[in-house]
């Protein structure tokens, strides 16, 4: 554990508090730490479970995305009429803001759960596809020319070089898009909110500042900042214990 960054946030804290007694500033407004632990012991499980709704979607918008990044990278690493072909869609979904398309998809797709995961996995995809695609073209030329003059085929050089050389980068990749399919889901689920699909905490923001409830509120953005923390500390543990277990092989 580190304790700097812990204890300047404690610090933070109790600053926080103490300016808000100082000035009597009401909760509606802005509620001190105390205020919003009370809101979410009041109704731990409510939050809890519209919590779990929103990770649900970011982790299966994580999956598609990595299932759909990796092989899309394959292919364009295999084809320069694939690279033709996904590339530049690749990019326009990049910079393209959820936003506003969000509406659109939701719309399209029609199912909610379908529509969620739709719009997390097109802001989380491209992380994953392009640093993917750059590891796969990574591996020196040299070693590329050796397969070659060995007779080995594309598969093999694909499965014993390209690969394992594009790892890390997956890796690195897919650290970006955890944090970034969480982002995704709660863009979704706020537009989706809007329309009035009630589901995930992004929806219970929007409620409580509808109701003027800001201590809950500010409780569940603590939790949705705790859950991005958690799910960027979790992928980084797992590239270390690939990256660990690829070195001892």
């Amino acid at each position: 554990m580190s304790w700097p960054p812990t204890i300047a946030g404690l610090l933070a804290l109790a600053l926080w508090q103490g300016a808000v007694w100082a000035t009597g500033v009401p909760a509606y407004l802005v509620p001190g730490p105390i205020a919003i632990v009370q809101a979410f012991l009041a109704a731990p499980g409510f939050l809890l479970l519209s919590l779990a709704s929103t990770l649900v979607v970011t982790f299966t918008a994580l999956a598609v995305s990595t299932v759909l990044g990796v092989s899309l990278a394959i292919a364009i690493t295999a084809s320069r009429w694939a690279r033709a072909a996904i590339e530049p869609w690749a990019v326009a979904l990049q910079v393209t803001p959820i936003v506003a398309i969000a509406p659109l998809v939701i719309a399209w797709v029609g199912e909610p759960f379908a529509a969620l995961v739709a719009c997390a996995t097109i802001v989380a995809f491209f992380p994953i596809f392009s640093s993917t695609a750059i590891g796969l073209a990574s591996p020196p030329p040299e070693l590329l020319d050796l397969f070659r003059l060995n007779g080995a085929s594309r598969w093999a050089t694909l499965r014993l070089l390209r690969l394992p050389a594009a790892l890390p980068y997956f890796l690195a990749g897919l650290r970006i898009s955890g944090g970034l399919a969480l982002v995704g889901a709660v863009v979704a689920e706020f537009v989706a909110g809007a329309g009035g699909f009630a589901s995930g905490l992004a929806y219970r923001i929007l409620e409580s500042g509808y109701r003027l409830q800001i201590p809950r509120m500010f409780a569940a953005l603590v939790l949705l900042s705790l859950a991005g923390i958690a799910i960027n500390a979790a992928l980084s543990t797992l590239g270390r214990l690939l990256l660990r277990r690829r070195g001892e092989a």
